[in-house]
């Protein structure tokens, strides 16, 4: 990338997380659609949980393998299978006439999203000139969430005002996904690795593993905070209102991760330690404003929550990520940001399911309240580590501010 001028590694930049933002515009875009389907297929609450897990377990599986796959064969190679399988994944959702046609889609959908964090993030850093590796960060983690935001707005949107909604929302990101993949064609596909290869459990260099672990103690709870929203915000809002609202719920999905990228941009001049305290606060917060909430019984407290809740997960991503683009060298890079996620998306798959089963068996108070519990309780630990960590630290991780400029 050093022959380039600036002007074209900035585009190479944007078009590199273009290709993240439309695979996550498919991993939210069904969450508003899910009533929907429930009234022509007949599926319960649990049911609905089942679907939900189908997504993790092809992101966590994938996770496994694809930072290695795409450090040793490349990014392009791994990024083409991971489109095309986005676009199966949607087109299974714009036919699906089962329950097993759902759980296929968001199957491939995990796997396709799995790819993508470990490969494609990767991707965006290694396009930018080496002074724009942090504003290269800023783009990788702000594509990742201007696309989560996106989907179930646009989804929210379409049921609103439109006839068949399924039908129109796996239409527009089936052409997404085609603008996607005429971007990556233009990419050279640089191989990183050499030798023979083998499978085996992602690591990460000993002398980085408690930097990727710090990312994930705030990554975790923040985006576990988001994925009770889009899980449990819909049944909340029913709850609160006495109706179902599909617009209501993409909406407040959309400003809840226009926060978390609002909060980057602002952000992003700080030290690390900074922008893990104030990623703690904010899940913390989200946390006590659900239970004001149900307290309360008030969409607007459940509304303010998601907004502390894409605060929390922004902030703890762009912490981590930037860490990690500092501190892992290029070779291994690919393989920390699937530890990273992995460590972030295995609590945000499981508390909201086993906060759904609470509710189903226990009522809405008791596993709402648990959740509270969990996820503060988490937001508190990392909190104390990371000033713990700074009292005893030498400083060498911590970012200095001049350092985060994308200049």
């Amino acid at each position: 990338m050093n022959s380039t001028t600036p002007q074209q590694g900035t585009l190479a930049v944007y078009r590199t997380a273009w290709i993240v933002t439309a695979i996550f515009i498919l991993s939210n875009a069904a969450t508003p659609l899910y009533s929907i389907w429930q009234q022509t297929l007949g599926f319960t609450s649990g049911t609905l949980a089942v679907i939900f897990a189908c997504y993790i377990i092809g992101l966590l599986f994938t996770l496994t393998v694809a930072g290695q796959l795409s450090d040793h064969y490349g990014r392009k190679a791994l990024l083409l299978p991971c489109i095309g399988l986005a676009i199966i994944g949607a087109i299974l959702f714009h036919q699906a006439e089962s329950i097993g046609a759902l759980m296929a889609a968001r199957f491939l959908t995990g796997i396709s999203v799995g790819l993508v964090v470990s490969g494609g993030m990767a991707n965006v850093v290694e396009h930018a000139q080496p002074h724009r590796k942090h504003f290269a960060s800023l783009m990788a983690s702000v594509a990742m969430v201007t696309g989560a935001g996106a989907g179930p707005l646009l989804a929210g949107i379409v049921a609103q005002y439109f006839a068949t909604p399924i039908h129109t929302v796996f239409e527009i990101e089936i052409a997404l996904l085609c603008l996607a993949f005429f971007a990556l064609l233009g990419q050279k596909n640089r191989k990183l690795g050499v030798g023979s290869f083998k499978l085996r459990l992602p690591t990460v260099p000993k002398e980085s593993v408690g930097i990727v672990l710090l990312g994930i103690a705030f990554f975790g709870p923040g985006l576990t905070s988001t994925s009770f929203i889009l899980s449990l915000g819909p049944k909340l809002i029913a709850t609160f209102m006495g109706m179902s609202s599909p617009l209501i719920t993409g909406c407040m999905a959309f400003f809840m991760f226009i926060v978390a990228v609002g909060v980057q941009f602002a952000a992003k001049r700080f030290g690390h330690r900074t922008i893990f305290t104030i990623s703690g606060a904010a899940t913390i917060a989200s946390m006590s404003s659900v239970w004001i909430a149900m307290e309360m019984n008030s969409v607007s407290w459940l509304i303010a929550s998601a907004l502390f809740a894409g605060a929390g997960q922004g902030l703890g991503q762009l912490g981590g990520l930037t860490l990690i683009a500092d501190n892992v060298r290029s070779e291994r890079r690919a393989e920390a940001n699937a530890i990273f996620n992995m460590g972030g998306y295995i609590p945000a798959g499981t508390i909201p399911v086993v906060t759904g089963y609470l509710i189903d068996f226990f009522g809405l108070s008791t596993g709402i309240t648990t959740l509270v519990a969990i996820i503060g309780s988490l937001g508190c630990l990392a909190l104390i580590h990371v000033h713990w960590r700074s009292r005893t630290s030498t400083g060498q991780l911590e970012i200095e501010p001049d350092k985060c400029r994308g200049k």
